[in-house]
């Protein structure tokens, strides 16, 4: 179990709406991180993430945002931004300071209110509440979240915010142990699997079976279906302390986007705009690790989202689930 916050530095902050159902997740490093970012699904909706190429001048960023909205919900990066900028972080230039705030969101309008979306003040509110503790399930950008969306919402079962922790001994640059972490929201096509048993999404629920996505799919008549493109999404944030460059991150972000194919049946599809970013928040003076080292680290933090994103399902419901379209039964 664990949280991502069990890394130093990293905090999170969380504001929802549950009547609208959305809301957004901010992962705080405000004494700046080196970030990577790995984008893999075919509908993304995204900010600042080219800022994250090796290849380009900025080397740190002050926050991750995780909103629901769809692109709508970018407006909560504004009310990010102006928190941070208050506070004094982020970039120095020479006319202010620019806080550097990549983001992501996920497509949830099918549950709650289409008109509604994270905005501004939800971004600022959300850095105010930042901390150690992470609620799971149905707070923040899992507010609206679902999985299983072959047939539409009204065949999806609700989903939300996992996150866990490991520690991880490398011995590079000096011997020591080192922590990771992870958060994620599962807006998935597809289902949710943990130890090879379907966990959450294509579900009748009149009769409470779980109809299996992958099946559905071998099936003849499953040409008659029509997904509608773009309302789904796995947005996770990986972080550590062990010192990585931008070009380590972005292959940590890289290594951990597979737990998304190893956890979620089918991923990465036409339908889904998977992104996973990349934190690491050891001082630059530190050397960076050497490549096995970050390939352990890889390895770890990919089954660390693993276990994430079990979370964000088992923790979104009761045993059995609830139809997408009932409102979430925590965080009332």
């Amino acid at each position: 179990m664990g949280s991502i916050t069990d890394v130093p530095g990293i905090k999170v902050g969380q504001t929802q709406d549950l009547v609208a159902l959305t809301g957004c997740t901010i992962i705080l490093c405000p004494q700046g991180a080196v970030g990577g970012v790995d984008v893999r699904g075919s509908a993304p909706g995204t900010r600042e993430t080219e800022l994250l190429d090796p290849s380009n001048l900025v080397q740190a960023v002050h926050a991750i945002a995780l909103c629901g909205g769809s692109a709508f919900g970018l407006a909560a990066v504004s009310g990010v931004m102006s928190w941070l900028s208050e506070h004094s972080y982020g970039f120095k230039t020479s006319h202010g300071i620019v806080p550097i705030v990549p983001a992501a969101v996920i497509y949830d309008k099918g549950l709650g209110s289409a008109e509604h979306y994270p905005d501004e003040q939800m971004g600022y509110i959300a850095c105010t509440l930042a901390g150690t503790e992470v609620l799971e399930g149905n707070h923040g950008v899992g507010t609206g979240a679902s999985v299983g969306k072959l047939m539409g919402v009204a065949h999806s079962m609700k989903s939300g915010v996992g996150t866990a922790s490991s520690k991880v001994w490398l011995k590079q640059p000096e011997l020591r142990v080192y922590t990771v972490g992870a958060l994620v929201v599962t807006n998935a096509f597809g289902d949710v699997y943990s130890q090879n048993k379907m966990i959450g999404g294509l579900c009748d629920h009149s009769s409470g079976e779980l109809l299996d996505t992958m099946r559905q799919l071998r099936l003849e008549t499953s040409f008659s279906l029509q997904p509608e493109a773009g309302v789904n999404t796995t947005l996770a944030v990986v972080a550590t302390d062990a010192p990585l460059n931008k070009a380590a991150a972005r292959k940590l972000a890289q290594m951990a986007q597979d737990a998304i194919s190893r956890a979620i049946r089918p991923a990465h599809t036409m339908f889904d705009g998977d992104a996973v970013f990349a934190l690491s928040i050891a001082p630059e003076s530190e050397k960076v690790i050497d490549p096995f080292g970050l390939s352990c680290l890889g390895a770890i933090a990919t089954e660390v989202l693993v276990e994430a994103i079990e979370r964000s399902v088992l923790e979104a419901h009761p045993a059995g689930g609830l139809p997408a379209a009932t409102k979430p039964n925590r965080g009332e």
